[in-house]
């Protein structure tokens, strides 16, 4: 995912810095901006801006502050894609229970409740992304429960379980690609959106849209990633 899934920067002193992270959600709104999602304007998240030096620590200096690494403060690309696919297509998740795995930002859980569903969860082993999601949600004015813990393998009786850039590590991806084929067995629509990163399962996928998306060399390694929504095969 790029050098910055393992960096964040953080100017003040680590005294002072983790004082700070005890609040979470302050910690958010002092080190993010609310802004607009490239492929999704739809939805604002706090994300964190390019132009100051805040996300430059390695994770080292960051396990010392107690900060894990700050996914939750980008909007990646398999994401962005994912979250148009379900804006664009709403009968998808109208009046669905859905499940946005690995929700990071909650850019997709956001996308799944403005399209309408019945009941949106989404589900995060990260602190401060279950923070992140909160804040979020309440400023698209949407309703979301975000949840902290893995997920995987368990089945809450999701009917649409959404899955952005879940692919980045080979042990991750493969216990998610084979929980996730189970749910797709079972009945429930999977989708994952993907800009190509290496451990994708594409043997067991099919690709029902494309997009070019809006990111930035910070993350990835060009400013416009080719990112695909897919299900499984049937």
């Amino acid at each position: 995912m790029g050098n910055a899934r393992a960096r964040a920067e953080i100017r003040p002193d680590a005294a002072r810095m983790s004082e700070e992270i005890r609040d979470r959600s302050a910690f958010i709104r002092a080190n993010t901006r609310l802004l607009p999602v490239p492929h999704a304007p739809e939805i604002s998240l706090y994300l964190a801006d390019e132009a100051t030096a805040l996300w430059e620590k390695t994770e080292e200096e960051l396990g010392e502050l107690g900060l894990p690494p700050p996914f939750w403060a980008f909007a990646w690309a398999g994401g962005q894609a994912l979250a148009r696919y379900v804006l664009d297509n709403p009968a998808l998740v109208a009046g669905a229970r859905v499940l946005d795995f690995a929700s990071g930002s909650g850019l997709v859980a956001i996308a799944a409740a403005m399209a309408g569903a019945s009941r949106v969860t989404a589900r995060e082993i990260d602190s401060f992304a279950i923070d992140a999601i909160a804040l979020n949600a309440a400023a698209n004015g949407v309703r979301v429960q975000a949840l902290e813990g893995d997920a995987i393998d368990s089945d809450d009786g999701w009917e649409v379980v959404l899955a952005g850039d879940v692919s980045y590590e080979r042990d991750m991806a493969a216990r998610v690609t084979g929980w996730l084929e189970a749910l797709s067995s079972r009945g429930a629509t999977v989708l994952i959106g993907d800009p190509g990163r290496s451990y994708l399962a594409r043997e067991k996928l099919e690709a029902i849209a494309e997009y070019r998306v809006p990111t930035t060399r910070a993350l990835e390694d060009s400013e416009i990633k080719r990112t695909q929504v897919w299900r499984f095969r049937r």
